[in-house]
């Protein structure tokens, strides 16, 4: 993934100077909106705007820049945090995002009455659209917010069929003074205030799970590690905020000394997303347990990222527990050829000596969770693929999505692999492939009833042994253990040599199906 990094911007930019292809996604950066009115205790809402239009902006062809992100490039350009950047800035920032499309505006409060106007650049063609504009009453402004968001999707998408009405009701309705605390507690400087106003945040709206995820992260912060687990515990598995909430909840964990506890959230999260920092602290905590898969962890870590020294000292500190001291060395040389580092070098001086060292290098935890930048990277590379892929005829572009699904199931990663057997239905919605990876996908997740629809679908288009299987642990997931069997015969007739039909006819027939596993 790495190597395709480096390759992604040359060739994006050279598909761009031919008049190339057009990209599958974009990236879209929202700037907090100015405020051109003199109404007091209204300048939070110019960071709301961000908020709530990337939130409901969002999409598989949309990638919106996180506010992290847009901290990053103001600081490195030295804009700011609170400045009005010119256009020619704008653009300087976009860029150094390497962002297609920027959205600015502002807005003016007068008395309970509120207006909005935004624009949107396009980056590349160097562009504004026509001013989109918006107005209603201030209690209302999230509902004016989202009606925003509608406005930016119909400019980018002509043809969408969603209604504006329908989209607005896509949105529950958030109690706005919870909204103003969560929006002062991202904006506040203070730890004290930060988590001030993400308890009250929480208070007024117990399900606000983006409240609860940065009330847990200013816990974590402030080294509460147990306070920081028991709110970042309240985010459920299935909110977009959960594989960061498990992140810090891990991390959290392992501070306070709660070591099974930390492996169950980074797994958690491993199995959803393939980032090697997850990957490592698995090792980590592995470590900590005196558990031998560590040297698995961190050798995986190594083999996806070489260049980054932690991992390959994470490596050498667990062959030299394990006795391997030659290949420790081997390890601890190639971290010092990377970059210098003072503990190794002296851990490296003691094993070259032939001396026991006093005491063990502890492994390196990785505390940074970048799922923004990881989002990007596969942005890039899907861009990629898709432009070397449109010429094909679409059952041929179907098929690489399902391949790429496969791959991405098989590892585990079940709601990766999801997104590809949905691009690979739009293409061709009669690929029976498509319909069987999604209906395991499914399963993976726990959506029996969407499972049992696709796979059905499938058999509909093709009879195959894997749909069957679907269908037969769907049906052994409801307690129907007769039914089951009967889907595992007709996967049988089809492919008699099945190994995992003929693994589960036997734990039916021993009775062993009271938890089937995917």
């Amino acid at each position: 993934m790495l190597l395709l990094a480096a390759l992604a911007t040359p060739l994006r930019s050279r598909a761009q100077q031919q008049g190339g292809t057009a990209r599958s996604s974009h990236l879209l950066l929202i700037l907090p909106f100015e405020n051109t009115s003199s109404a007091p205790g209204t300048e939070w809402i110019s960071e709301a705007f961000p908020e709530v239009l990337g939130n409901r902006l969002s999409t598989p062809s949309l990638f919106i820049m996180s506010r992290d992100d847009r901290m990053s490039a103001f600081d490195r350009l030295g804009v700011p945090t609170g400045a009005k950047p010119s256009r020619a800035t704008i653009y300087q920032i976009a860029q150094q995002l390497d962002a297609d499309f920027v959205l600015m505006g502002d807005y003016r409060v007068e008395g309970q009455n509120l207006t909005t106007h935004a624009r949107l650049m396009d980056v590349e063609k160097l562009h504004l659209s026509p001013e989109i504009t918006e107005s209603g009453l201030l209690p209302d402004l999230l509902s004016i917010q989202t009606a925003m968001a509608w406005d930016v999707i119909s400019y980018l998408s002509p043809a969408t069929k969603v209604t504006r009405a329908e989209f607005i009701g896509k949105f529950p309705a958030r109690h706005l003074d919870a909204f103003e605390n969560y929006i002062r507690g991202i904006m506040a400087t203070n730890p004290q205030e930060r988590i001030k106003r993400f308890k009250e945040a929480v208070s007024l709206d117990p399900a606000y799970t983006a409240a609860l995820l940065q009330l847990g992260k200013s816990y974590y912060s402030a080294r509460d590690y147990e306070s920081a687990i028991t709110w970042l515990a309240k985010v459920p598995d299935n909110d977009a905020n959960a594989n960061e909430a498990q992140f810090f909840l891990g991390m959290a964990a392992f501070y306070a000394g709660h070591m099974d506890r930390a492996e169950s959230a980074f797994r958690s999260v491993s199995l959803r997303l393939p980032l090697t920092e997850v990957l490592n602290n698995l090792g980590v905590v592995a470590a900590r347990r005196a558990d031998r898969r560590a040297r698995g962890y961190f050798q995986r870590c190594v083999e996806t990222d070489p260049n980054e020294p932690d991992y390959r000292f994470n490596l050498a500190v667990e062959l030299y527990r394990e006795g391997e001291t030659q290949n420790a060395v081997r390890e601890l040389r190639q971290q010092l050829a990377i970059s210098p580092d003072g503990e190794a070098r002296s851990f490296l001086d003691s094993l070259v000596a032939g001396v026991q060292p006093s005491r063990l290098p502890l492994e390196r935890i990785k505390r940074n969770y970048d799922e923004s930048g990881f989002r990007q990277l596969e942005l890039e590379i899907e861009n990629m693929n898709e432009a070397r892929l449109e010429k094909i005829d679409p059952a041929s572009h179907a098929a690489f999505h399902v391949q790429r699904g496969l791959e991405l199931l098989n590892s585990g990663l079940s709601g990766e692999a999801d997104k590809q057997f949905r691009e690979a239905l739009v293409l061709d919605p009669t690929n029976a492939d498509a319909h069987t990876g999604l209906a395991r996908s499914l399963e993976a997740t726990q959506d029996l009833a969407g499972a049992r629809n696709e796979a059905r679908m499938a058999i509909k288009l093709k009879p195959g042994a894997d749909a069957y299987l679907v269908l037969a642990r769907v049906e052994l997931a409801e307690s129907k253990p007769s039914a089951a069997a009967q889907e595992v015969e007709r996967a049988l007739a089809l492919d008699p040599g099945n190994a995992a039909a003929l693994a589960l006819k036997h734990d039916i027939a021993a009775g062993k199906h009271q938890s089937p596993q995917p």
